[in-house]
């Protein structure tokens, strides 16, 4: 999995603009099954047989997006002025490598030095910031990029200590990996994979995902913001990193059912996977928009505990992220067996 990771997720996928990591899972996918077709919005959706075919749809889902940033004007001097691309912050951007696929080039991104600023103790803001690709001009710099272009965190996954790896789009390049992982496998149960775009713009793909496949039950795969390293404790550290994927019983988008939340619990604990849930009720996955499709639907969520999420230096513990992978798999078999 980890070369997986590696590959899904030095490519480019602002939401929006995610057709390199939907290109990638499409010929990917198409080795172990022929049924695959991307769907008007960009989600790349896959089905596979198991060895059971249930009453209704079971889908999975994770999404291809990352947060990044489009060019939304250029300077008489050349630089370049960016806007966000889902949730981004001050603190996690001035002095950062970015690339910009399309032109294939890189930036800097810069603000007035500390020692000049007024307000030293105020976090920077990406309207005061600014792309510098070198160019000396707007002239020069309109040769090689126009408004509307992508720019994409310039950060390959590297290996972080012993068991962890930090760099961008983990958030949730590494949930793609894991379904990419299980289609080579034998599948318990007929599965749909669901590989969905504009997850950080309010979970678009995720919507029209769920409206086409209409599953009885779907189980959402993420990386969840830990906050277990900033200086937070007890509760307000959300999860732990190393402790074991995150069953969540409710976020900021989602109450899960309560039923498939307790028979997740119960699978990791008869198996010896160490599990944990969120200790606040912080952010939200595809889920949010999953659980409330057609006639709606019962979702579970799995996910892993990250570091600086949504930044170019994001990590998960690898140990985590397999044993992740090994509870999913626990939860097909257990939904092929309860008849769902």
């Amino acid at each position: 999995m980890a070369d997986l990771i590696k590959l899904l997720c030095e490519l480019p996928g602002v939401s929006g603009r995610e057709e390199a990591v939907a290109d990638f899972v499409e010929a990917f996918a198409k080795q172990y099954t022929p049924d695959v077709y991307r769907d008007p919005l960009g989600n790349v959706i896959v089905r596979k047989r198991g060895k059971k075919t249930p009453d209704k749809p079971v889908m999975l889902a994770a999404h291809m997006d990352e947060v990044g940033f489009f060019v939304n004007y250029i300077t008489d001097g050349g630089l370049l002025k960016l806007i966000p691309v889902g949730g981004l912050y001050g603190q996690s951007l001035a002095g950062r490598t970015l690339w910009l696929p399309r032109a294939d080039l890189y930036g800097v991104l810069g603000f007035a030095p500390v020692h000049l600023r007024k307000e030293r103790e105020n976090v920077p803001k990406l309207e005061d910031m600014y792309l510098d690709i070198g160019a000396k001009s707007r002239e020069e710099a309109e040769e090689k990029v126009r408004l509307g272009d992508m720019a994409v965190f310039h950060a390959p996954i590297l290996p972080l200590g012993e068991d962890c790896v930090c760099g961008k789009a983990l958030d949730d390049r590494l949930g793609c990996a894991m379904m990419l992982e299980m289609l080579m496998g034998e599948l318990p149960i007929d599965t749909f994979f669901a590989f969905t775009v504009q997850e950080e713009l309010g979970l678009r793909g995720a919507q029209t995902a769920a409206f086409a496949v209409r599953p009885g039950t779907a189980i959402v795969l993420d990386v969840g913001g830990g906050a277990d390293n900033a200086g937070f404790s007890d509760a307000d550290r959300i999860a732990v990193q190393g402790a074991g994927p995150i069953l969540s019983y409710a976020d900021g988008a989602t109450f899960y059912d309560m039923d498939l939340f307790e028979a997740a619990c119960g699978v990791a604990q008869r198996n010896g996977i160490p599990w944990q849930t969120k200790t606040r009720l912080s952010g939200g996955t595809d889920a949010g928009a999953i659980h409330k499709a057609g006639a709606g639907c019962r979702v579970i969520g799995v996910s892993v505990a990250g570091r600086n999420i949504h930044s170019a230096a994001s990590s998960v513990n690898m140990t985590d992220a397999k044993n992740a992978l090994k509870l999913v798999k626990l939860i097909l078999e257990y939904l092929a067996n309860a008849d769902v």
